[in-house]
């Protein structure tokens, strides 16, 4: 079996396209707030599965909301958002976990990086993938099951944006 890659998508992909100019009308806000939310729903699941006594990407996300609504400092943020990074680098050889904590510890760190609204995109993808086919499939199979994940992400994030944003962020996208 081929080594299973730690992100699925591809950037060309209609869909990412849509995500990238879309995510370029939203401010950190909002996209830190949608991306949280979105990986609470359906990364966090995935983790939880396979490590149900790790809260670490679980606090991360606590946490960041915590600093979205002003009640704490970026700088008490960032120990739960290196703790998410250990999680998905201690879930070797699980790799929907590893994935899902990817994806919360990207989607957790838009508050500081709003490119990580589409990086997030591709780790969560993965995740969903080898979720729901295990890790013994082929690449086509992982390849659709990601590109319906980068669909309902997309749509996710039409729903979360709000029209005529006045502090879009700003990304030079360097892809």
């Amino acid at each position: 079996m081929a080594k299973l890659r730690k992100m699925l998508g591809k950037l060309d992909n209609p869909d990412i396209i849509a995500l990238m100019r879309l995510i370029e009308t939203q401010s950190q806000q909002t996209l830190s707030q949608w991306a949280i939310e979105y990986t609470e729903k359906v990364c966090l699941p995935i983790f939880e599965k396979q490590f149900p006594e790790d809260s670490r990407p679980a606090d991360a996300i606590s946490n960041c909301r915590i600093y979205l609504n002003g009640e704490i400092k970026l700088a008490q943020v960032k120990p739960f958002l290196k703790a998410a990074g250990q999680a998905a680098r201690d879930a070797d050889g699980f790799a929907a976990a590893q994935a899902a904590a990817r994806a919360i510890g990207t989607a957790c760190s838009v508050i500081q990086n709003p490119p990580g609204a589409l990086g997030f995109v591709f780790y969560c993808a993965a995740a969903v993938a080898y979720d729901r086919a295990g890790t013994d499939q082929k690449q086509d199979v992982y390849d659709r099951l990601a590109e319906e994940e980068i669909a309902a992400v997309l749509h996710s994030l039409q729903k979360a944006a709000k029209p005529d944003e006045p502090n879009p962020v700003k990304i030079d996208w360097n892809c």
